[in-house]
């Protein structure tokens, strides 16, 4: 399979917006899957505009190297593309730990065997560029790194300066450079990019992205490396257990401006074990619809808590949900969306307590939970990965640690221990997970769906 990783040398080199717009780029000619390394929601939302095809996560805090292989082929059998394009995260040997690979570009670059091309921030460097390239060469001989991209030059005189410096210091090629331009960088909100579901205006950008890779970076040699890409390792691993001859279920997921961040894989999870899903908005619509569960994602529902609140047929509807002891599984927006109040506005009351928005992050890693109280995706006992990324908080005032589904291992969760409140047979937390690191997942959950 054809494929390559772009990989940064650190935060703020552009990554996004040069890996986007090449994935733009090529989409012109060729289908493109997309896939974006570690726990990340926003930056595949700006892949899939750029691509058409829904873009996909690889992560080895999450994955096994089998669960990798496999989500990757996954990926491009599901879209029958002809390349695969991965956008690292953060430095290309950033992870969890200062020593080993997890959590890492590189982990995911060395498990799919994958050349990889090397950003680099090249504001006022020049031989600094060839010895930042042969340092990332040179920390782990397994990565292929096979090329350069220089971001945020100052000129062309700058560019070819320092093209020339890397390709004689580092013996590695060059095949472009992007003159540094404000114009073509993106909003900011307190998680990140603002997803690209948002804005339509976005995709006036995206083009824009595509039309200057195109003017500024070799897409012929980017496509040769991607055509002589080494065998991939073929030992793979299942992502999800999966029973489809149980009775088929109808599976409610909510997702508009509000609830959008969802790992494409959970959804297809679902699928494979014969679930039909129902997407719904809880702004626009005023009523859950016919379904036997309700999966409520992450999002912004703090920004939109007007919208939310004002709705007051779909709160009663989902409040008259979980009453019934139906099966409701939320994560993080979905939880606050579940409680009492956003910010004084009122929501659905499933759990009797308030929550806020914060001008400081609350919850920011990859987390480890071991589960307490079985619960709609989880029996007791079992113990998973997951990651928060949160600026808001709940305020629990209960006393009672049985109110809680998962004891935090890693992470901060609800009150710094516990996470997964638990009622009737509705379970949210701020933990978002993945269906590689929870292979029960949609098992359990339409089960849950059809008792």
């Amino acid at each position: 399979m054809k494929r390559i990783v772009l990989s940064g040398t650190g935060s703020g080199v552009g990554k996004t917006t040069i890996s986007t717009g090449i994935m733009k780029a090529l989409s012109d000619e060729y289908k493109i899957q997309s896939f974006k390394v570690g726990p990340d929601y926003i930056d595949p939302s700006y892949h899939t505009c750029a691509t058409g095809i829904p873009s996909r996560n690889l992560d080895s805090f999450f994955m096994s190297e089998g669960q990798v292989r496999q989500s990757f082929t996954n990926g491009m059998q599901h879209s029958n593309a002809d390349y695969a394009i991965i956008e690292g995260v953060r430095g290309l040997y950033e992870g969890i730990s200062p020593v080993n690979d997890i959590g890492s570009t590189s982990s995911i670059a060395k498990a799919l065997n994958a050349p990889v091309v090397l950003i680099i921030n090249s504001r006022s460097l020049v031989r600094s560029a060839a010895a930042m390239t042969l340092g990332f060469k040179a920390l782990d001989p397994q990565i292929n790194i096979q090329a350069v991209i220089l971001n945020n030059v100052k000129s062309q005189k700058h560019y070819l300066k320092t093209k020339e410096a890397v390709e004689k210091l580092s013996d590695t090629q060059v095949i472009g450079g992007i003159v540094r331009d404000k114009s073509i960088t993106m909003e900011q909100r307190h998680l990140g990019l603002i997803p690209a579901v948002e804005e339509d205006r976005i995709k006036g950008l995206i083009e824009k992205w595509g039309n200057l890779i195109k003017e500024n970076i070799d897409l012929d040699a980017l496509i040769d490396i991607m055509k002589n890409s080494p065998d991939m390792d073929k030992q793979k691993e299942a992502i999800w257990k999966k029973d489809k001859t149980r009775q088929k279920t109808k599976i409610a997921v909510a997702f508009d401006e509000a609830f959008n961040f969802y790992y494409h894989e959970n959804i297809e999870a679902l699928e494979a074990n014969n679930a039909e899903i129902i997407y719904f908005s809880p702004i626009h619509d005023e009523t859950v619809p016919d379904a036997d569960a309700l999966y409520i994602g992450g999002g912004y529902p703090e920004i939109f808590k007007k919208e939310l609140s004002t709705n007051k047929s779909m709160l009663k509807s989902i409040k008259a949900f979980s009453d019934n002891n139906q099966p409701i599984y939320a994560e993080c927006g979905g939880l606050m969306y579940l409680t009492n109040s956003i910010d004084k506005l009122p929501m659905v009351g499933v759990y009797p307590y308030e929550s806020m928005l914060t001008s400081k992050v609350q919850g920011l890693s990859y987390t480890i939970a071991e589960v307490v109280k079985d619960n709609p995706i989880q029996n007791k006992g079992s113990v998973y990965h997951g990651h928060e990324f949160h600026y808001s908080k709940v305020e629990y005032t209960g006393s009672n640690m049985d109110d809680f589904a998962f004891k935090m291992k890693r992470g901060v969760g609800i009150n710094g221990t516990h996470d997964g409140l638990l009622k009737n047979n509705s379970v949210a937390s701020y933990v978002h997970t993945h269906t590689a690191c929870l292979p029960d997942f949609a098992y359990n959950f339409t089960q849950k769906a059809y008792e």
